[in-house]
């Protein structure tokens, strides 16, 4: 007997819903399909913010256990991915796969220091690889598991009931960018525990840091908080 699902997969792509079958997740979905504990919900040809797509399920009634809000452009290379996940949230509330132990005022990214603009060693934790094809090269960024201030937004799981009984949302005003520390910060002051877990995952983009819309989000993001 087939068992329900209790993960959901949710991620927005520019791609239809064809071309999807050929992009990092998609490929890593349909190695998975076995898994009947997952249940991908994609938001195909999309425009519309990441934090409106994921407040969505957040809010939706029907939804599983545990969310997972992922990007398209990640192959997921870890057979045992819902075990992983239900092993991580017996420690954390949000888990993902790289992250940075402290958080400073100004810091603009989850990787890097504010003050040099250069990766935030030795404060820095867990590991994701990243390449043009599936198991690229891997970055040990640091321990892993480990608790986090702040989380890569490539990668942020959550059971649902923790981001409901916390009212712990994303913020619709971040749409591609400054949405993951947002959330975090959101979550670590809503008293939720945030940290990396070790899953085997590759990322085909290093993110558009210093494009314009970058920039705008960031200026939200600073006035929201105050530093």
């Amino acid at each position: 007997m087939a068992r329900a699902p209790i993960v959901e997969i949710i991620s927005a792509t520019r791609l239809s819903k064809a071309a999807f079958r050929d992009s990092p997740l998609g490929i890593s979905l349909a190695r998975m399909e076995r898994d009947t504990r997952l249940v991908p919900k994609i938001s195909y040809e999309n425009s519309r913010g990441l934090s409106d797509i994921y407040n969505a399920r957040i809010a939706a009634a029907e939804a599983a256990d545990i969310l997972v809000f992922i990007h398209d452009d990640v192959w997921i290379e870890d057979f045992f991915f819902t075990d992983r996940l239900l092993e991580g949230f017996k420690v954390f509330g949000v888990i993902g796969l790289a992250g940075d132990s402290r958080r400073m005022p100004g810091q603009y990214s989850w990787a890097l220091s504010p003050q040099t603009n250069q990766p935030d060693f030795p404060h820095l934790r867990g590991t994701l690889a990243y390449g043009t094809v599936s198991q690229g090269p891997i970055n040990f960024y640091g321990p892993n598991p480990a608790d986090c201030e702040l989380l890569d937004g490539v990668f942020l799981a959550a059971r649902k009931a923790t981001l409901v009984d916390r009212k712990v949302a994303f913020d619709p005003q971040f749409d591609f960018h400054f949405y993951d520390l947002d959330f975090c910060r959101s979550a670590r002051r809503a008293g939720v525990r945030l940290g990396v877990w070790p899953i085997a995952m590759t990322h085909q983009s290093n993110g558009a840091y210093g494009s314009p819309s970058h920039i705008a989000n960031g200026k939200r993001y600073f006035a929201k908080w105050g530093d």
